[in-house]
């Protein structure tokens, strides 16, 4: 039998290989990019960098099933859920902000979360009931802020809310925070799970754009769910919270106009 500790181990291996291959092409002059069906970029680094984790899951858990971007899904009980990099625009611009997302879905539940931002030194993980911890095998926790007014929020950004069609939604809860930032991207998630930040809330996002933040999240003692209160991550909603804002969060954004 393997153990959810076994699993996590082999999610922070296959994070050690993706680094290797982003790290390696990141910022780089010559690295090939194309524009994918629905107009989004990829790079030679993110077709690398998945089939680098999807060949050692393979060598390792041959029986497991795969759900990446790049490179699709099968199926099984047992699921890995990749973003072989989250943020690839920022990659393309050599900004540091972005990061490899690996998740184990186990019968339906995500059960085990890596996040890895090699540009940036740093990388997150957890499964669940051992903790989630960061750099140095440290502990992290979601914060204890219970008021929106001393809340910090990070919306991702304003033409996706607007293109959701919450808009007016996002002003209303940036009205009652008591500060709003667009981190952006799985950083802004991260962030939240060490206690930096109380709010984070996005739209138009996938399984895997998502799945390694929410098991992160919520072992750090936060909620991640959709803007209606599912805890389903296929919604194409992310609303992220310290746990103790979430229901006056999505009840704020549920309000109709004033």
């Amino acid at each position: 039998m393997v153990s959810l500790a076994d699993d996590l181990a082999l999610a922070l291996r296959l994070a050690d290989a993706a680094d290797a291959e982003t790290m390696s092409r990141f910022d780089r002059e010559d690295l090939s990019v194309s524009l994918k069906a629905d107009r989004s970029h990829v790079t030679e680094a993110d077709l690398a960098a998945e089939r680098a984790i999807r060949a050692l899951i393979e060598a390792e858990r041959p029986g497991d099933a795969i759900f990446g971007e790049e490179y699709g899904a099968t199926s099984g009980a047992r699921r890995w859920i990749i973003d072989p990099i989250d943020g690839t625009a920022n990659f393309l611009r050599g900004v540091p902000a972005w990061g490899t997302m690996i998740a184990l879905e186990i019968d339906g539940v995500i059960s085990v979360g890596v996040v890895s931002m090699p540009a940036m030194g740093r990388r997150w993980w957890a499964a669940t009931g051992l903790g989630a911890f960061t750099d140095g095998e440290r502990p992290i926790s979601v914060s204890t802020v219970a008021s929106l007014d001393e809340a910090s929020l990070s919306f991702q950004s304003i033409n996706q809310w607007r293109g959701a069609g919450h808009l007016d939604a996002l002003l209303r809860l940036q009205d009652r925070v008591w500060r709003d930032r667009a981190y952006g991207d799985i950083w802004a998630y991260m962030l939240l799970a060490e206690g930096r930040l109380d709010i984070v809330g996005e739209f138009d996002v996938k399984e895997y754009d998502v799945a390694a933040a929410a098991a992160i999240v919520r072992e750090a003692g936060g909620r991640f769910t959709s803007l209606e209160g599912s805890d389903s991550l296929d919604t194409l909603s992310a609303i992220a919270t310290n746990g103790a804002l979430h229901d006056e969060v999505l009840a704020t954004l549920a309000e109709g106009p004033a």
